[in-house]
């Protein structure tokens, strides 16, 4: 074989780059990626392994379809009447034939939901008084816990007693339970009484590790819980009105000595020590800014003081994990807790050391330095657990140049101070982020695909159903389309004056995705498979 001009003996073996499976086999037996980026070079095979095949109205047991385990080995349902956990082990489509068949086309029994899982036990959670909380469930992959909660109806008009918030809504039960995913069992539970935990979509409650905090909105407490290898919930501490574990013994022992010297009580209530705290840092930053006497008199006369209620009433609303030592907590007003949206209410972050007991850190809602700490290090707010593997490689403009590009781009069309105020505002309102809120499916990352975020993303949320595929490109040259899905009927819907949403779950790192369209008229659930064939 004579060699052309300019071209080495190993050139004549070594493919081009194509994106055949055999070439990038080949290629990376004789190649590899970069020094730290052997997961992501390996990714890369998803660009020619897709879910390109869809059987439409699956036949399938009418029941809630949560969602996959960051480790896909088991698939969560409930079942409608919110007082049974189902669980399934996802299974590869095997099939045979006694006859000739086409083999474009699957037989019946094949199209069946148990061809593709198969149920490993149902387990009741809930009593008739209370009911499984659809939105929310949390997975501890190093021993394979599940984290379950159930709850008690919802009171609006609450009484405020005990030290509780004046108009936060009270549930007179929740409890979590911790389950052994492997056979179902029952470990620990941990409730709490006549107490709020906003569980929709994990908000109330974030998984770091061994670590849980569960926020309390009601009595505007941090809980932190441990889980144990041995299966139990032990409390670790609680951050609210007090954040040492001598806190409440220092003051009652102030308290009694007190009324031994004969002073009479009085009916001031302490601030919490977590305000204390807050406040305490505001002041000194204030302070702080000034060197000359008077003049930080003034300023602190101009924004501490006249804005010193307002700092009295903010009230925790969400916290996470920043790593085992930090927590970010969001503060906002008593209004922005029930609200929907909570993009309009103005809000305050503040990173709270749980092991020294200060602030380390406090912004307001619209401040820039925070916004360029998230869009530079956004990674860092995705406080994942060290086990959690696929969730590491989730799309985020951190370590993503085309999501990246894609928030500068919507920022620069901000031009004016307020809409660049707004946007700011816009973009810090997901933090906290909600634990385990994004599938780590590689078919979400951008950079192997590009899709419509308008019609489907890797956030856990419902969505308004597309009427039209949701098509898959492929981010590098050629940018063709790879595949494309779509919930519901195949022929589309006789009815479309109903309103319906539909949701995705994908698998972690299978080809394999399932898609639910729901319809506000209680109509059982329409349910696909997505997967390769």
């Amino acid at each position: 074989m004579e060699l052309q001009h300019h071209q080495s003996p190993m050139d004549v073996f070594r493919p081009k780059k194509r994106s055949n499976v055999v070439c990038r086999i080949f290629d990376r037996q004789i190649s590899s990626g970069a020094s730290g980026t052997s997961v992501r070079y390996t990714r890369r095979f998803y660009e020619n392994v897709v879910p390109d095949y869809t059987i439409y109205e699956v036949e399938c047991p009418d029941q809630i379809y949560r969602k996959f385990t960051d480790d896909g080995q088991y698939l969560i349902c409930f079942s409608r009447n919110h007082q049974d956990l189902i669980v399934y082990r996802p299974a590869w489509l095997s099939y045979s034939c006694k006859e000739d068949c086409n083999t474009n086309d699957l037989p019946p029994k094949a199209k069946k939901f148990e061809s593709f899982f198969s149920q490993l036990y149902c387990v009741s959670l809930a009593s008739s008084n209370d009911l499984i909380c659809k939105d929310f469930f949390l997975y501890t992959g190093s021993n394979q816990f599940g984290i379950f909660a159930t709850s008690t109806a919802q009171i609006h008009d609450a009484l405020p007693v005990g030290g509780a918030v004046q108009g936060v809504p009270s549930i007179e039960k929740i409890t979590f339970h911790l389950l052994r995913l492997e056979d179902g069992v029952v470990l620990d539970q941990k409730s709490f009484q006549n107490d709020f935990i906003n569980l929709a979509h994990n908000m109330g409650v974030f998984l770091y590790d061994d670590l849980l905090a569960i926020v309390s909105l009601r009595y505007q407490t941090i809980h932190i819980l441990q889980i144990r290898d041995s299966g139990n919930l032990v409390d670790v501490r609680s951050i609210g009105t007090f954040c040492r574990e001598d806190d409440q013994l220092f003051l009652t022992s102030n308290t009694q000595t007190d009324l031994h010297q004969g002073q009479p009580s009085s009916d001031y209530c302490f601030l919490s020590g977590i305000k204390q705290r807050l406040l305490s840092f505001v002041f000194r930053g204030i302070w702080n800014e000034e060197s000359d006497q008077s003049s930080r008199v003034q300023l602190l006369k101009k924004k501490f003081y006249f804005h010193f209620q307002d700092y009295v009433d903010l009230i925790i609303w969400k916290v996470q994990f920043l790593d085992r030592h930090h927590l970010l907590i969001k503060f906002g007003s008593v209004d922005g807790v029930v609200s929907r949206n909570v993009d309009h209410h103005r809000s305050f972050f503040a990173v709270y050391n749980m092991e020294t007991t200060e602030i380390v850190a406090f912004y307001q809602n619209s401040a820039d330095e925070l916004y360029l700490l998230f869009e530079q290090f956004g990674d860092h707010f995705h406080a994942t657990s060290r086990n959690s593997l696929y969730l590491n490689f989730t799309s985020s403009h951190s370590n993503n140049m085309h999501a990246r590009e894609q928030l500068r781009s919507n920022k620069n069309k901000a031009s004016s101070s307020s809409a660049s105020s707004q946007f700011v505002k816009k973009v810090l309102a997901s933090l906290p982020f909600s634990c385990q809120s994004e599938s780590p499916s590689p078919y979400f990352d951008q950079s192997l695909f590009k899709f419509d975020e308008k019609s489907i993303s890797p956030m856990d949320r419902h969505r308004p159903s597309p009427d039209q595929h949701i098509k898959f490109c492929l981010r590098r040259k050629p940018k063709v389309l790879k595949f494309k899905m779509k919930p519901g009927p195949e022929a589309g819907s006789a009815d479309n004056r109903t309103k319906k949403i539909s949701s995705f779950l994908f698998h972690p790192f299978l080809p394999l995705a399932l898609s639910i369209q729901q319809s506000m008229s209680l109509q059982p659930s329409v349910l696909n498979i997505h997967f390769r064939k």
